[in-house]
């Protein structure tokens, strides 16, 4: 042989062929099905782990193992044969005869090619599972290939209660699963009749994430398990490409607070547009040196082979146990390399159209409804995949182990069904007079921890830490690091994840949903975090209406050195989109809150960890701010969404100055003096959570807002009122229309763009945000005194 590798493969070809010699059920199996054809090293895999199962007595024999793995075999061409109909099909014919031109979607939809790879892929998890006696979690990052798992679930029976009621293995069933896919067709309150998504959905058995906005499962799987649990990550090679900080991962695993997590990229290699990295021709081979300069061990493993995935699977997490044992007998230490699955694989395999261009959406060249060429070449490419219903349900026989090996349905596995009850909330003792609100949060936040030790902490942090007033936290929690500096807060197993990347820390705190979780960032830079947060928040929500609980806690994400006193660093410093853009979503599943001080700041952060399942934004200060509300008003507040904190005359409705953050109120009550001593009754109110005196949009987030009386009692008709706020002003008027709307006459100051190099008084100034310019908006002058 000319090369080692050549000489390599010669002798596991070799081996294979003497083990299918000798064992007849192994020859069964190592015949490959349809198009999948095990190579040789798989073949070797196979054997290697049905002996160490059958010792392990998981299995009665090897026979019983090589028929799982046949199971797997059916299934995956079962389901790469039900996303081709998905896509193209309005008829599923279980006994495979050909389909006519009626029996075709006039628009077919679907994508298509990831979805057929991720049917090999999820049936190689299914198989994992089933060998092993364990229900991993599983994360997708490719979103858009549901319908490979989709597929699967149907045929396996691990359905949630929607699709069960749909769907089943029968050609009534699966025609109507066809049918759903893409349907468009809504209720008489426009909401989707079909269960089924583009991408995966609060439906989509098991799911936790969308998937939609690639690179976030790259950046949360190694803080999703907790010890103990297991997780595969489907991953995808174009996410590599869009977003940085997936490299990063090993940097985070440690055995004693992660679970085994185990990423398995899908390199199919085709993009939408670019072509970067993954895409070139020696795409694989960068990869995996880049990957191994990283900190991690890659694997390449044959993506068109469901045995290859789970052997892969398994391997991996031998591995890993091996190596957290190896850690706590002080034989192995930091860094230590984190398993990495490749699997190669071409676009679309096993279908016509593979590997090509189109094979992302549409595989074939045209629609087999109106084209006869192209309908020939379904029914032929479905053909070769093809499996009977009575292959079919022997499979799912075989992998349907759930009950005698003790252990959930895929659809019920530990990160779906997570619970985390509500957390000690103990009080801080806060010094008395004045005091930054970022300190009291710090003060608390400590506290929670202490009381609470059996929670795993995750703390996400962008940067400057300890400038943001979270130096306590800093201290006993310590940035984790793989090799900690003397002197300073670093620690190998430290909770603070901390990079110059708002989306990789912010996923990390997303992440840790058995645990409790916190972020903190600049305010201006916090923005890069929305695309994340919406995703959560969203799903989050989807899986509610869905009746799915969400029973892990809510989390904290902090703006603070923010824009009014961030002036000194220029205008890129000086911007509350994020706010902004949070108070677009829905309020019931997002509260954005503007504590005012620390009272009101630990009420923010105490009425977070004791709900469940939301994010809650808080722009808190980090500068020392005065006391306006004690803690029993400020839990009044947070939980009302608004405070009365003075009053002036016998008519004090008749004005009402309304502050949304704390130096909005600091100059509302200096103008408040201007006007007392002019005799105007008023009252100066601190509106803490604006979006509670909004119109709720649908029928959770009308329920979770304000009710109508109520609101009008409080912002009574024919008021004048001046908002003093946070952001741009015109995006909380359109927000508080209703109590705009209604008042006698409105005037609203806020944040205009305008920054620079400025101190808070230059900020606010600028800006028109200060007394001078709330009693301009009143037609008076800064002593009170009526203006000509």
């Amino acid at each position: 042989m000319s090369t080692e590798s050549e000489e390599t493969l010669f002798r596991a070809e070799r081996h294979a062929a003497l083990l299918c010699s000798a064992d007849p059920a192994f020859a069964h199996w190592a015949a490959g099905k349809g198009p999948i054809r095990h190579g040789a090293s798989v073949q070797l895999s196979v054997h290697a782990l049905a002996a160490r199962l059958v010792a392990a007595g998981l299995a009665a024999d090897a026979a019983a193992v090589y028929r799982r793995f046949e199971a797997a075999d059916t299934l995956a061409c079962a389901g790469m044969w039900l996303v081709a109909h998905m896509t193209y099909a309005r008829r599923v014919r279980l006994d495979g005869a050909p389909l006519a031109a009626l029996d075709f979607k006039r628009a077919p939809e679907g994508h298509t090619g990831g979805s057929l790879n991720i049917a090999v892929a999820y049936a190689g998890y299914l198989a994992a599972n089933a060998l092993s006696g364990y229900t991993r979690s599983w994360l997708m990052g490719q979103g858009h290939c549901v319908a490979g798992v989709d597929a699967l679930n149907v045929l396996v029976g691990n359905m949630t209660a929607a699709h069960a009621a749909r769907y089943d293995v029968s050609d009534a069933g699966l025609s109507t699963l066809a049918q759903d896919f893409y349907s468009y067709k809504t209720d008489e309150l426009g909401r989707p009749v079909s269960p089924l998504g583009s991408h995966v959905n609060a439906h989509t058995a098991g799911a936790l994430i969308e998937g939609g906005y690639l690179g976030f499962a790259e950046l949360q799987y190694v803080h999703l398990p907790l010890p103990g649990e297991r997780l595969v990550a489907f991953l995808s090679d174009g996410a590599f490409e869009e977003q940085r900080g997936s490299d990063w991962m090993s940097r985070w695993w440690r055995p004693d607070d992660c679970g085994l997590a185990v990423p398995v990229m899908v390199a199919n290699g085709r993009r939408i547009d670019q072509k970067t990295s993954m895409g070139r021709p020696d795409g694989i081979a960068w990869f995996d040196a880049h990957l191994r300069l990283n900190g991690f061990a890659p694997e390449l493993i044959d993506g068109r082979d469901p045995a290859a995935y789970a052997c892969a699977i398994i391997a991996a997490e031998e591995r890993l146990q091996a190596t957290a044992e190896a850690m706590a007998a002080g034989r192995a230490r930091l860094p230590v390399p984190l398993p990495y699955v490749i699997a190669v694989t071409d676009k679309g395999w096993g279908f016509p159209g593979s590997g090509t261009q189109a094979a992302h959406n549409l595989p074939l060249p045209a629609n087999p409804a109106t084209d006869a060429d192209a309908r020939a070449l379904f029914n032929a490419g479905a053909a070769l995949i093809w499996q009977s219903r009575e292959a079919i349900e022997n499979a799912r026989a075989l992998l349907a182990t759930h009950d005698v090996q003790g252990r959930p349905l895929e659809r019920d596995h530990a990160l779906a069904t997570r619970d985390v009850p509500c957390p000690v909330l103990p009080e801080p003792e806060l010094p008395a007079g004045a005091l930054s609100p970022m300190d009291a949060v710090d003060l608390a936040f400590c506290d929670i921890i202490d009381a609470n030790p059996a929670l795993r902490v995750r703390v996400g942090n962008p940067d400057e830490m300890r400038s943001n007033k979270l130096c306590r936290t800093l201290d006993k929690l310590k940035h984790r690091v793989l090799a900690p500096e003397p002197g300073i807060a670093e620690s190998l197993d430290g909770a603070v994840i901390t990079a110059l990347n708002e989306e990789a820390v912010v996923c990390a705190a997303i992440a840790n949903k058995g645990g409790l979780a916190l972020v903190a960032s600049y305010e201006a830079f916090a923005v890069k975090m929305l695309g994340a947060l919406r995703q959560d928040i969203i799903f989050a929500r989807h899986l509610r209406e869905a009746g799915h609980p969400t029973g892990w806690r809510s989390l904290p994400v902090i703006s603070t050195s923010h824009t009014w006193e961030n002036g000194k660093n220029e205008q890129s410093h000086q911007d509350p989109t994020l706010a902004e853009a949070l108070l677009g979503e829905m309020a019931d599943s997002c509260r954005v809150l503007f504590p005012v001080d620390a009272d009101s700041a630990v009420a923010a952060l105490h009425a977070c960890y004791a709900s469940s399942g939301r994010i809650y934004h808080l722009v808190i200060p980090k500068r020392v701010h005065a006391r306006v509300l004690d803690a029993p008003a400020a839990r009044e507040a947070v939980a009302q969404g608004w405070a009365v904190v003075h009053s002036v005359g016998d008519a004090p409705k008749s004005l009402q100055l309304i502050a949304v953050g704390a130096p909005q109120l600091r100059e509302c009550l200096a103008a408040s003096d201007a006007l007392a001593r002019q005799g105007v009754a008023h009252e100066v109110i601190a509106l803490i959570e604006p979006a509670r005196l909004q119109d709720g949009r649908d029928e959770a987030e009308h329920a979770y807002c304000v009710a109508a009386d109520a609101r009008e009692a409080a912002f009574p008709a024919g008021t004048t009122r001046v908002l003093v706020c946070h952001t741009r002003p015109h995006t909380l008027t359109g927000l508080l229309w209703p109590i705009a709307n209604s008042a006698g006459a409105w005037h609203a100051l806020g944040y205009l763009n305008a920054g620079g190099t400025l101190d808070e008084a230059g900020m606010l100034a600028a800006n028109r945000c200060d007394k001078a310019a709330i009693l301009a908006a009143l037609g008076r002058s800064q002593d009170g005194t009526p203006l000509c």
